[in-house]
């Protein structure tokens, strides 16, 4: 009756919050796929030694068969982590017990702690940001200010850009003045049951019935929304599905069972919950909306990535400042709230929420109420990792979304054994860990604040390592309480994996260190936790490094192992197992494989990309993954090489069949099959094709652009350069002289004026 009720669940377009119960196998199932695994490895090994054992071989097949026994290796290691990781989600699920909804609402009867949601946004389209900031604002949850972090250039050329900015500016007040009017209706109710009440303690039938009409205006409010949503895709279904209808149903059976209650003479329904379903009202629509924009700021860090975005808002939290004007915009000054132009509110928590994610209405009540909690004081960072939205249309998309869902399981079970990282798509974190991590560091003349690391473009994992080295911990809530879009076609998938591909390797030293720190204030790691910390992160690089030696590498006839194969094999059917737990068909685990082998190249290329940064020293602009109607072309690398894949598969076959070595054939036949398909089926051969002539003609063709100032000469230098720095300067950024003549020019002021404002040098400089 579970197993149908749970996909049920998926056939309506979505997961349940709450894994379907374990079957009394699972686990056992789970201890013997990691046992068979070590038992098929040591199986190859004895194979592989008996094998040279027997013949003669010379110094260039010892290298060969030594090439081959690190490449089983590193791909069984791999295995194992996954394996480990999933017993691990598996024994959490047995353990967790979910928190009454009565109890949390009584711990947060008084106040409840400040939480600041702050959405980073980069030209993005007004209805995924609209839905984001809703499923925000609808948490029931009091005190909580949602923050859309614009980081659009300031003044674009474009008409496009021009209006997917001038949207995101007034979408906060719109929302803002959308969920005022119930707000201030819900305030009244709440007072005048205040005022009616007084110091009674017993609720007469009558209060009821008042409250559940109030639930159903709420009601009325949701379906109204839900209604004016015309649902183009499964993105909006979803939200009108799981955000709007999931609240709106919800408050529908309190309104029922309120009516229900005041009809039964033996009920007792106390004042403080009805007071407690009142305030239920109020705080669902309580958010204050607000944005910012950073790059107005000539004080502020204008770096291209997600990261620095968050680090500048974190960086004037709690402070008052006044603008003054410069050469090259306006510049912040720490002042009195008397004298402000801009106060920015502190709070106790941070949400912080890609701009494509949304959250279902608990997430907020229950991670804050689990770090509020004594014992989880230590605890930075509360996450449940993000699950995809259901029912795309592209297959692509679909399968993409199914590697996203077993990443879930992952994430799970790093958490048992202390291993998690944070993931950005959405996270509560604790301020005051946070703060910990505050470094300055140098951003063209500014003295900028740092918190979360911006050395790579997976800022969220390589600021876990540091939270880690202090102590702290990354806690995934086991919970599905958060969603997240995947691309839908090939181009778009591309960017995003790539820059996920990239960043794991430079921040492996990091690891390292963790590991051999003899810091007495540092919890020591257990073996368990630095391997998979260390798969973690380094897993794309050597497993990507190792399938390519195994495809295209020419091994000795007599090297190649059917033990070696079947290493793999418990990993294989564990994974189709998860695929079917998580709403997906076992037989997906082919396509799975098929999509993996198309992004080979791609994880290849991020890799590369890693040394590179590792060699240079430098940073690289955040990738942000494209949300359009229309299709991203894919770059001709990624078209070419399974292209190239598969010719070279061919070939091989063709040397398989002349060497009679029939392993090798089998699986290189079965590797040909499914990236051919893969190809077909996730790219498409028009698409292939297209793709391919749009490469080479924009290889071939270069436009001719005359340049702004032909014939000009050389341009002016500005006034600050001029006046403070010097014209033979050109060079010299004008920012920094501004900033400093700017700053000068207030202090100045307020010296003369009396004024009793100092300038924070953490936040200003």
């Amino acid at each position: 009756m579970e197993e149908k009720a749970h996909s049920a669940d998926i056939a309506a377009g979505w997961l349940p919050v709450l894994a379907q119960p374990l079957r009394p196998l699972t686990v056992p199932g789970a201890r013997f796929a990691i046992l068979a695994t070590v038992i098929a490895w040591m199986a190859y090994v004895i194979e592989q030694a008996v094998r040279l054992e027997r013949i003669s071989p010379s110094p260039a097949l010892y290298a060969e068969a030594a090439l081959y026994f690190v490449t089983v290796t590193m791909l069984t290691v791999s295995c194992l982590a996954y394996l480990i990781s999933r017993l691990g989600h598996f024994e959490r699920l047995r353990q967790h017990n979910r928190v009454p909804r009565s109890v949390i609402d009584h711990a947060f009867s008084e106040e409840s702690p400040g939480l600041t949601v702050l959405v980073p946004s980069y030209r993005e389209d007004e209805r995924v940001i609209r839905y984001t900031l809703l499923s925000a604002a609808l948490q029931e949850y009091s005190r909580i200010h949602v923050v859309l972090l614009i980081d659009d250039p300031p003044s674009p050329q474009d008409h496009d850009a021009r209006a997917l900015l001038a949207a995101a500016r007034e979408l906060p007040q719109r929302l803002s003045e959308s969920l005022g009017v119930p707000l201030q209706n819900f305030r009244t109710a709440l007072g005048e049951f205040e005022a009616r009440t007084g110091s009674e303690t017993k609720i007469k039938p009558m209060e009821l019935v008042r409250l559940a009409r109030h639930y159903e205006t709420a009601c009325n409010w949701f379906d109204e929304t839900s209604s004016d949503i015309a649902a183009q895709d499964h993105v909006d279904e979803f939200f009108q599905a799981n955000v709007l209808g999931r609240i709106g149903e919800d408050l529908r059976r309190t309104a029922n069972a309120l009516k229900d209650a005041s009809k039964d003479p033996k009920a007792f329904v106390s004042k403080d919950r009805v007071q407690q379903l009142y305030s239920r009202l109020v705080n669902i629509f309580d958010a204050k909306f607000s944005s910012f924009e950073r790059k107005q700021f000539a004080s502020l860090s204008h770096e291209p990535n997600k990261a620095m975005n968050l680090n500048s808002y974190i960086g004037l939290m709690g402070g008052a400042y006044v603008q003054v004007p410069s050469a090259d915009g306006p510049v912040l000054i720490q002042t009195t709230p008397a004298n402000a132009d801009l106060v920015i509110a502190d709070s106790e928590y941070l949400l912080t929420l890609d701009a494509d994610s949304i959250l279902l209405p608990e997430y907020c009540l229950r991670l804050v109420y689990f770090m509020e909690r004594e014992e989880n004081a230590r605890v930075a960072v509360a996450q449940t990792p993000y699950t995809s939205f259901r029912g795309p249309e592209s297959e692509l998309e679909r399968i993409a979304s199914a590697t996203t869902d077993i990443q879930h399981i992952l994430h799970q079970g790093l958490e048992r054994h202390n291993a998690a990282f944070w993931v950005g798509a959405n996270a509560v974190i604790r301020k005051t860990a946070l703060m910990e991590l505050e470094h300055f560091e140098d951003d063209g003349g500014i003295r900028v604040p740092r918190y979360i690391s911006d050395r790579t473009v997976i800022e969220d994992t390589e600021s876990s390592l540091s939270l880690r080295r202090m102590n702290w911990r990354i806690y995934n809530y086991p919970e599905r309480l958060s969603y997240s879009a995947t691309p839908p076609d090939f181009g778009s998938l591309v960017i995003q994996r790539q820059r996920w591909a990239n960043g794991g390797l430079i921040i492996f030293p990091e690891l390292i260190r963790l590991a051999r720190s003899n810091d007495t204030d540092t919890k020591a790691p257990t073996l368990i936790e630095l391997f998979l910390r260390g798969n973690y992160l380094a897993s794309i690089g050597w497993t990507s490094l190792c399938l390519c030696i195994l495809f295209f590498f020419p091994f000795e006839n007599g090297l190649m192992s059917s033990a070696a194969i079947l290493t793999a094999a418990p990993y294989f059917a564990s994974m189709a197992t998860d695929l079917r737990r998580v709403g997906y068909r076992r037989r997906d685990i082919f396509h799975l494989y098929g999509l993996n082998l198309l992004l080979l190249p791609i994880n290849m290329v991020g890799t590369i990309e890693s040394f590179a940064q590792i060699i240079g020293g430098h940073k690289l602009a955040f990738a942000r993954t494209p949300k359009v109607q229309d299709r991203t072309p894919s770059p001709l690398l990624f078209l070419a090489i399974p292209l190239v894949l598969m010719v070279w598969s061919l070939w091989t076959l063709k040397n398989d069949v002349l060497l009679g070595d029939w392993v090798h054939f089998a699986l290189t036949s079965i590797t040909l099959v499914v990236l051919a398909f893969a190809c077909i089926r996730f790219i498409g051969i028009k698409v292939l094709i297209s793709d391919i002539m749009f490469n080479l003609a924009n290889f071939v063709y270069v436009p001719i652009n005359a340049t702004a100032d032909e014939g000009q000469g050389t341009p002016e230098p500005d006034w600050a350069s001029i006046l403070y720095v010097g014209s033979s300067t050109e060079e010299q950024r004008a920012t920094d002289v501004a900033y400093s003549h700017a700053t000068s020019d207030f202090l100045e002021s307020q010296n003369t004026s009396g004024g009793d404002s100092t300038p924070n040098r953490k936040t200003a400089t």
